[in-house]
């Protein structure tokens, strides 16, 4: 198998149906070569939905589950629930749609803040525990959450611990008024998500993501690393700092980028430009800091801008 061949039909298919969001559909590929999960954000109608269905309609053989997060949905609906067989006389687990490949948690702002947390463990360590029961998720295990902005009514804001979960936050926007018409085109008949064939196997998925943890990472970008997340503790404007996770996730996901972009090893630029995507998410400004209209993305900016740069 040819790791940048695989890499490029799987980018290529994606961004045949989400139209003007080739940097976006990057991205999120990396986050799930990466091992990581993402958060896609952003108002109504913009793709979201439509992306996560793209990639598991272009990954051959991979299970797909749909959540629809709801302010009624309970913990047992994401992670399953033991009923008892009346045969057996014994209880019988019934797992919930978070074991699968891909799980789009659509609207996951929707939804409680104790229902939100019932994938806290699924995505920090890959296994859920139900009635004191421990069952292991196999697979791939990609996460895409899609939220609204919280502003909206009937939204919860997600706890910081969630929201540190994901390796990756991504805002979408709107498309030009050309792509706008190409979208429109391609919807004249039916849906282009429903004619998408797979065009990569569960298992060269797998490979990809084996292959992105060869990349070369050089002792002076991990570092580099440590310095970019380290700077967010002790700023002035940021409550709650990035953990060592976001550097994790930093390595991680530039590693797959990497990937996508055929290059052997992981360069300075590359780190930067998923900086902000990978870290500002896990940030809580302070109280005087957003009244004053910071943003956690311009903090990471400036960041970037202040940190030596290894040779």
């Amino acid at each position: 198998m040819s790791i940048p061949s695989t890499a490029a039909r799987l980018e290529a298919a994606v961004s045949s149906v989400v139209r003007g969001q080739p940097e976006i559909v990057r991205r999120v590929l990396a986050c799930m070569i990466s091992g990581g999960h993402v958060l896609l954000e952003d108002f109504p109608g913009t793709g979201k939905t439509t992306m996560a269905k793209a990639i598991a309609k272009a990954v051959g053989g991979a299970m797909f589950k749909r959540v629809q997060f709801t302010p009624d949905l309970l913990p047992s609906d994401i992670l399953g629930v033991s009923i008892l067989d009346p045969r057996s006389q014994e209880f019988k687990f019934h797992p919930g749609p978070v074991f699968t490949d891909i799980l789009l948690a659509d609207e996951i702002n929707r939804a409680s803040p104790r229902t939100q947390s019932a994938l806290l463990e699924a995505m920090g360590e890959r296994q859920v525990t139900v009635e004191g029961e421990r069952y292991d998720l196999e697979g791939l295990f990609f996460v895409i959450a899609t939220q609204n902005p919280v502003e909206f009514r009937g939204t919860y804001p997600l706890p910081e611990a969630q929201m540190d979960r994901f390796a990756m936050q991504c805002t979408m926007g709107y498309v030009t008024a050309a792509e706008e018409a190409a979208i429109l085109a391609d919807q004249a008949q039916t849906h282009p998500v429903n004619r998408l064939e797979a065009v990569a196997t569960r298992e060269e998925i797998i490979e990809l993501m084996e292959a992105s943890r060869q990349v070369r990472f050089s002792e002076e970008l991990r570092h580099y690393v440590v310095a970019l997340v380290g700077a967010t503790r002790g700023h002035p404007a940021i409550q709650l700092a990035a953990s060592p996770r976001a550097s994790l996730a930093l390595m991680k996901v530039s590693q797959a980028m990497a990937i996508f972009q055929g290059d052997e090893f992981v360069s300075p630029e590359l780190i930067q430009s998923v900086a902000a995507d990978v870290i500002a998410h896990r940030m809580v400004l302070a109280p005087e800091a957003r009244y004053s209209g910071a943003n956690a993305r311009q903090i990471v900016a400036d960041i970037i801008e202040q940190t030596p740069v290894p040779a």
